[in-house]
C-alpha cells in the first residue's frame, strides 16, 4: 500500500478533513486494475516504442481541499501512470485550501526526496471555479471527490472578501465548509456542471474520475454518459462496499474508447 502524505499541518475549521470518501479515491488510483488502465494510457513503454510520442499528462484535481488526493498523485506518479515526468495542477474556490494543497504537496515531496524516489512536477493551485481555468482538450486526468450531499440549498461561491481575509470568523469557516459537503438537489447541481464541462477539457486520452454517492443516482449519471457518443465509455471502478444507507459511494471512470 502506497504511504498517504500527511495532512498534519492543515486547519480543518474551513477545509474539508479527508474522510471515507478521500481514502477510496486513494485505495482506487492506486488499485492494480487502475494502474495497469492509466499506465496503457500514459506509459510510454507501452503506448510506443518512441518516448518523444508520448507527452507527459497533465493530472488535475478539481475541489482538493486539504491536497491529499493531489499531493498522492503527484507523489507516486512514477507507480501509478509508469512514469515521474507528470504535470500535477490543483483547482479549488477556497483560497485557504489551495494553500493547504500547496503545503501538503511540498511535504510529499520532501518525503520523496528522503526515500530517493522521484515525483511528478506540481504547477501550482489556481483558485477558480471548476474547469473554467483550463483550454480545450487539455486535461489527461480530472479528480473530482464533489459536493454529493443533498441539501435544500447549494452555497454561494466564496467573494474575493472572503477568500481574501487573514482572519475568518466562525460563520465564515462554515461557509467554507459548506462548500466541500453540499450538492444541492440530489447531491448532483455542482457534479452536474462538471460533467456538462467534462467532453470539452479532456484530452482524446483523457480519463476522468469522479465520486458518487447512491442518492446522486449514479446509474442514471452513467447513462447520461454514454448518451455522449459511441466512444465514450463508464464503468464503475470501485464502492465502499455493501452497506445500507444513501452514504454508499462510488467512483466511476469516464474515458474515451481508443480506436481500433
Amino acid at each position: 500500500m502506497l504511504p498517504t502524505p500527511s495532512t498534519d499541518h492543515v486547519a480543518f475549521d474551513r477545509i474539508y478533513e479527508p474522510a471515507e470518501d478521500s481514502f477510496l479515491l486513494l485505495d482506487t488510483l492506486s488499485s492494480e486494475a487502475e494502474e495497469e488502465f492509466l499506465k496503457s494510457c500514459f506509459n510510454p513503454k507501452l503506448e510506443s516504442q518512441n518516448v518523444g510520442s508520448s507527452p507527459c499528462a497533465l493530472v488535475v484535481e478539481i475541489g482538493t481541499g486539504s491536497g491529499v488526493v493531489l499531493s498522492f498523485l503527484h507523489a507516486h506518479a512514477e507507480i501509478i501512470f509508469g512514469r515521474s515526468d507528470v504535470l500535477t495542477w490543483g483547482v479549488d474556490v477556497n483560497r485557504f485550501a489551495c494553500e493547504a494543497t500547496s503545503q501538503t504537496v511540498q511535504f510529499a515531496e520532501q518525503d520523496q526526496r528522503k526515500e530517493s524516489r522521484p515525483h511528478g512536477f506540481y504547477l501550482g493551485n489556481v483558485l477558480g471555479d471548476l474547469t473554467s481555468c483550463f483550454r480545450s482538450g487539455e486535461v489527461d486526468v480530472l479528480v473530482f471527490n464533489p459536493p454529493y450531499v443533498p441539501t435544500t440549498e447549494l452555497p454561494s461561491i466564496p467573494s474575493e472578501e472572503l477568500n481574501g481575509r487573514v482572519k475568518t470568523t466562525f460563520e465564515d469557516d462554515s461557509k467554507l465548509l459548506e462548500l466541500s459537503y453540499a450538492g444541492g438537489v440530489d447531491g448532483m447541481e455542482t457534479t452536474d456542471r462538471l460533467l456538462e464541462e467534462l467532453p470539452g477539457v479532456l484530452s482524446s486520452r483523457g480519463v476522468g474520475y469522479i465520486l458518487l454517492c447512491a442518492q446522486n443516482r449514479p446509474e442514471q449519471v452513467k447513462r447520461r454518459i454514454q448518451g455522449w457518443g459511441e466512444e465514450w465509455r463508464v464503468e464503475t471502478v470501485r464502492t465502499s462496499g455493501k452497506k445500507g444507507g444513501w452514504e454508499k459511494l462510488q467512483i466511476i471512470r469516464i474515458w474515451r474508447a481508443k480506436p481500433e
